[in-house]
């Protein structure tokens, strides 16, 4: 979904590599980089007026993660400053998807990109429709 001058919305975040991170071979384990994914798409909510919390508590409203996609580039190290850039890529009544790219600082490099399909429901685990209010304000100027 786009605002209404063509873009979609984006929101980066800067974190440094810690190194609880990273293996045995002095890198960010693969898993960790989906820890990241969900740091970057919980600041993006944020940064469009909301967040998950207020969704759970005043609708009942959970985001399941249906579906994950992560490409490596090139590793990320210990201490390494990364970006993370999220944007809305696709989403309808029900579903939201959400594209990444983490790129290091020093050298400027994209390191991973990555996708992550979503659905929301309800108490039950019953798929359901995110109220308006939230759809709108995920992409409206702001």
């Amino acid at each position: 979904m786009e605002k209404a001058d063509g873009t979609r919305p984006k929101h980066e975040i800067r974190l440094r590599v810690r190194y609880a991170e990273t293996d045995q071979m002095g890198v960010v384990y693969y898993a960790n980089y989906l820890v990241w994914l969900e740091i970057g798409r919980v600041e993006f909510v944020r940064s469009r007026g909301f967040n998950y919390k207020d969704v759970e508590e005043q609708e009942g409203l959970f985001l399941a993660v249906t579906e994950s996609n992560c490409r490596y580039l090139y590793p990320a190290r210990y201490d390494q400053e990364i970006v993370i850039q999220t944007e809305v890529s696709n989403s309808g009544p029900r579903f939201i998807e959400f594209t990444y790219e983490i790129r290091s600082t020093d050298p400027d490099r994209l390191l991973a990109h990555a996708t992550t399909r979503h659905v929301w429901v309800n108490r039950e685990w019953r798929p359901t429709r995110l109220p308006e209010k939230y759809r709108n304000a995920l992409f409206n100027a702001g």
